[in-house]
């Protein structure tokens, strides 16, 4: 049989604003139902701005923070969520004018 789906509501400000060379955190908020598994996993993407491909910049799975090591980010990026507060976020610092584009938080909760 399929087994029953709910839904996660992922909460991220619609717009976060820095200045080159300072840092940002890219806050991550979520809410669901069912309990927080262990299972529980975060990624964020990055799409620049003008471009059409968004990559993965960093990944949560098994209790660990993975930075993805390509793009511009893997040695100015640091974990500042607690999935257990339902909180994803990460910090990106000496930001770049590169860094300019859009960046989804992603959270799966399996059962």
């Amino acid at each position: 049989g399929v087994s029953p789906v709910s839904p996660i509501h992922v909460y991220t400000p619609r717009e976060v604003y820095g200045t080159v060379g300072s840092r940002v955190t890219l806050s991550c908020s979520f809410w669901s139902s069912e309990w927080i598994s262990d299972d529980i996993s975060i990624t964020w993407h990055f799409q620049a701005d003008g471009s059409r491909d968004a990559i993965s910049i960093f990944h949560y799975a098994q209790g660990q923070p993975y930075i993805d090591d390509v793009g511009t980010f893997k040695e100015r990026m640091e974990w500042a969520g607690n999935p257990r507060r339902r909180d994803g976020s990460i910090v990106i610092h000496s930001l770049e004018p590169g860094d300019n584009g859009t960046f989804t938080c992603d959270v799966k909760n399996p059962p």
